[in-house]
């Protein structure tokens, strides 16, 4: 069955770096477009953050445009989001997801990124 794992996060300064990580298995990984999602406050609708293709083209939302990066190492089948000047309204708890979600519902546990001095 499809499992992803998140982590890398955790509580960091606003202005500082985490870099989140996604590992996924059960899926022939290098075929999907996959994304980042991050929700907050628990129960509120995930908003979409990043998408990285099958083919390595990405897209971010505005408000993380400059200061994050997605990419993917098919290899490894591991997504990353790498997060730059924090800042404390990017606090939630991030997933990551094939774009618009699996039709069985899956989501994994997520890592929790908190900024805040």
């Amino acid at each position: 069955q499809v499992q992803f794992v998140e982590s890398g996060g955790g509580l960091v300064q606003p202005g500082g770096s985490l870099r989140l990580s996604c590992a996924a298995s059960g899926i022939i990984f290098k075929l999907y477009n996959m994304a980042w999602y991050r929700q907050t406050p628990p129960g509120k609708q995930r908003e979409l953050v990043a998408v990285v293709t099958s083919r390595g083209s990405t897209d971010l939302v505005d408000s993380v445009q400059g200061r994050f990066t997605i990419y993917r190492d098919n290899d490894k089948n591991t997504v990353y989001l790498q997060m730059n000047s924090l800042k404390p309204e990017d606090t939630a708890v991030y997933y990551c997801n094939v774009p618009g979600g699996l039709a069985n519902g899956y989501w994994g546990q997520g890592t929790q990124v908190t900024v805040s001095s």
